[in-house]
C-alpha cells in the first residue's frame, strides 16, 4: 500500500508535539467521504501511518504513549476503585450460541487432599465475537497482501508467525488513559432505557463528538478509546443473535477521529465495526484502516456494563486503562482481562 508521510524516525516528546500539529491542521476540517469502495480506498491511503515511526516500528500510534502519558493516567487513580473490561470466558455450555464459534475447554486433571489442578485449551481462534482479546497490529489483518508498516502475507507464512508487530510487542504491558463512550447517552440511542443500542446502529465520527461533550471529555494523544453499545446487556436479556442480524459498533469515518486525535488503541463490546458497513461492498472496514493504515490496535469483545455503571455514578468517564498480552513470540493477539482504575 501506498503512503503519503515520508519514512522519518522521531523520538521525544516535541517530536510527537510537530507531528500531532501537522495531523491536526490537515484532519481538523472533519472526515472524508466513507460510502464507496472508492472511498475507503482512498481513506486507506490518506490516513496511512507506514514509516511515521521508521521502517521497523511494531507500535503504531501506541508511540503516543509515553512515560508522561502513563504518569497522567495513574494520577487518574483517586477512588481506589477497579474494574474489569472483559467478559467471562465463554465455556462448554456456550457451542451453540449463534455468536460462538469457539469455546474454552476446561478439563479438571486432578482432585486429592492436597490440591487441584486444570487445564485450558480453545476449540478454535480466540479471534471472532465471543472472547475479550487484544489483536496484534501487523498481521491479524492485511490489505492487499500487506499488514501495518508493510509486513507481507509472504513473511507471515515464512516466519510461520507475525514477524514484526506481533503481540510480544506489547509484553510490558498498556497503560494510559482510557475513555468510555457510552454510545447509549446519545439522544434517540436507547430510547426505552434497556442499556443498548440496536444491532446495526453505526457510531460515527459526529457521534463520537458530541459524546465528548455529553460526557465532559476530550480525547488526547495515547488515550485508548472504549465504545459502549450495550451489546452484552443485550445478550443477557433477549439472547445472542448472528452478526448477520446487525453490529451496533464504529462506523469507519471513525478513521478520521483516530488520525486527528492520536488515538492509541480502539475497543468495542463485538468487534468494532458496525454491520452492515455501509461501505459498499466492504465487510470490517475499520479493522483494515485502524490496523494496517493507522496502526492502532483494536481490544475486541470487551465487556462495558460494569465500567459505564460506575463511571455514570462517579460522574466521569475518564481512568487509568491497564492491558497485560500475554508473551506469545509471534502472537497474532492475545485474550485479556484489561482493567480500568478510577
Amino acid at each position: 500500500m501506498a503512503t503519503r508521510i515520508k519514512t522519518t524516525s522521531f523520538s521525544g516528546i516535541v517530536s510527537v508535539a510537530l507531528l500531532l500539529v501537522s495531523a491536526q491542521a490537515i484532519y481538523a476540517q472533519g472526515p472524508g467521504p466513507m460510502q464507496t469502495n472508492e472511498d475507503f480506498q482512498r481513506a486507506m491511503e490518506e490516513l496511512s501511518n507506514w514509516g511515521r515511526w521508521g521502517p521497523e516500528d511494531e507500535l503504531g500510534q501506541a508511540n503516543f504513549i509515553t512515560a508522561e502519558k502513563r504518569l497522567q493516567a495513574a494520577a487518574l487513580v483517586s477512588e481506589g476503585i477497579t474494574v474489569s473490561l472483559a467478559h467471562d470466558v465463554v465455556q462448554a455450555d456456550e457451542i451453540e450460541s449463534p455468536d460462538t464459534s469457539a469455546i474454552l475447554k476446561r478439563e479438571v486433571l486432578r482432585v486429592s487432599p492436597t490440591g487441584a489442578s486444570d487445564s485450558y485449551e480453545y476449540t478454535g481462534s480466540y479471534h471472532g465475537t465471543i472472547h475479550s482479546h487484544l489483536d496484534s497490529l501487523d498481521c491479524h489483518i492485511m490489505y492487499e497482501g500487506s499488514g501495518y508498516n508493510g509486513v507481507t502475507w509472504e513473511e507471515v507464512e515464512a516466519a510461520d508467525g507475525c514477524p514484526r508487530g506481533s503481540i510480544h510487542a506489547h509484553r510490558n504491558g498498556i497503560v494510559t488513559r482510557g475513555i468510555l463512550f457510552d454510545a447509549t447517552l446519545l439522544p434517540g440511542m436507547d430510547p426505552d432505557g434497556n442499556g443498548w443500542v440496536e444491532p446495526g446502529t453505526a457510531i460515527t465520527y459526529a457521534d463520537l463528538v458530541a459524546l465528548e461533550e455529553i460526557q465532559g471529555v476530550t480525547v488526547e494523544p495515547g488515550d485508548v478509546i472504549l465504545l459502549h453499545t450495550g451489546r452484552w446487556t443485550r445478550r443477557a436479556a433477549l439472547g445472542p443473535w448472528p452478526t448477520s442480524e446487525g453490529v451496533a459498533g464504529y462506523h469507519a469515518n471513525v478513521a478520521w477521529f483516530l488520525k486527528e486525535r492520536g488515538v492509541a488503541m480502539i475497543g468495542h463490546d463485538m468487534w468494532n465495526d458496525a454491520t452492515p458497513s455501509g461501505v459498499g461492498d466492504v465487510f470490517l472496514p475499520l479493522h483494515s484502516l485502524a490496523l494496517v493504515s493507522l496502526g492502532v490496535s483494536i481490544f475486541d469483545n470487551l465487556d462495558f456494563a460494569d465500567v459505564a455503571r460506575v463511571a455514570k455514578e462517579l460522574g466521569r468517564y475518564e481512568f487509568m486503562i491497564m492491558a497485560s498480552p500475554l508473551r506469545i513470540e509471534k502472537g497474532m493477539g492475545s485474550p485479556l482481562n484489561p482493567l480500568a482504575l478510577f
